[in-house]
């Protein structure tokens, strides 16, 4: 007959020598903690923007474009040229192909994060995406408006110089409308490359929608029951939009309801940008 055991007792294992408890309530973390804003998404990417090749080349073209395209027109004309148009008229035909320079940079500021694998580096220092984006629009506005801006007024007051500078000649005006087109295109720019999210593929969808309304015209009035979508396209499609900013066309206008539209157009896609962004993995 066995006897019976007496019943075993756990002994608690004794804490490892270098044991920490946990941190009570009262724990206060030695690295400084503070609440991120705004303010640190717009540094960080004023710090991205200005520090990549793509927006001093791109930048360094649009001016190369803009002012010395600028300067030798305003070179080949007379004072009496400036009669009826501002001194900004020179400084149109380098936007014509300047603005491609920034349709570019708008949308490699983004698409060039995504095509890298950086964007995930980015969301991971700041999950709230929309900030990001939020950011990236508000810095590579203020970048591009002032650089046309810039680029615009200095062959304003060459050619004021050059031309006798008629102080009945306003052309101020021009300045900012012909700045904020070109910069409202690079942002329309960067909504389509934060939705497409490929440099090449954004880029040629915005040389489509800059370029095709310019060209199909020709065809579409051929026919008179296409006649009035072509003069429709013709009015509004971004060469004459600028020719009627610059006063080079306007008996038609002065560029307001074609500004407008691009206003309406680049805030739907920045609304279009925000929702992907929100609903799509990186």
């Amino acid at each position: 007959m066995s006897t019976p055991q007496p019943p075993q007792t756990h002994q608690q294992a004794a804490p490892a020598p270098n044991w920490q408890s946990a941190p009570g309530t009262s724990y206060t973390s030695p690295i400084p903690v503070t609440r991120t804003h705004l303010g640190h998404a717009l540094t960080s990417e004023w710090t991205k923007i200005k520090s990549v090749r793509s927006t001093m080349w791109t930048l360094g073209v649009f001016l190369l474009l803009v002012v010395g395209i600028g300067l030798l027109v305003a070179g080949q004309t007379k004072d009496n040229d400036y009669a009826d148009v501002p001194y900004t008229i020179p400084a149109f035909f380098g936007l014509i192909l300047g603005q491609i320079c920034l349709i570019t940079l708008g949308v490699l500021v983004v698409s060039s994060e995504y095509g890298t694998g950086m964007i995930r580096t980015t969301f991971t220092a700041s999950p709230q995406r929309h900030r990001v984006l939020t950011a990236k629009l508000l810095i590579f506005f203020v970048v591009a408006f002032v650089v046309s801006a810039l680029a615009i007024g200095f062959v304003g007051l060459v050619t004021s110089g050059m031309h006798g500078g008629d102080p009945d000649n306003a052309w101020g005006g021009t300045v900012l409308k012909g700045a904020l087109y070109v910069s409202l295109l690079g942002v329309l720019a960067l909504a389509v490359g934060s939705m497409l999210r490929h440099s090449a593929g954004a880029i040629t969808a915005m040389l489509g929608l800059v370029l095709v309304p310019a060209i199909l015209p020709a065809f579409l009035m051929m026919s008179e029951s296409l006649r009035t979508v072509g003069e429709k396209m013709m009015n509004y499609n971004a060469p004459n939009a600028l020719a009627k900013i610059f006063e080079l066309d306007s008996e038609n206008g002065s560029g307001g309801p074609q500004l407008l539209l691009l206003v309406g157009v680049t805030a739907a896609a920045i609304a279009g940008a925000y929702v992907l962004l929100e609903r799509r993995d990186v």
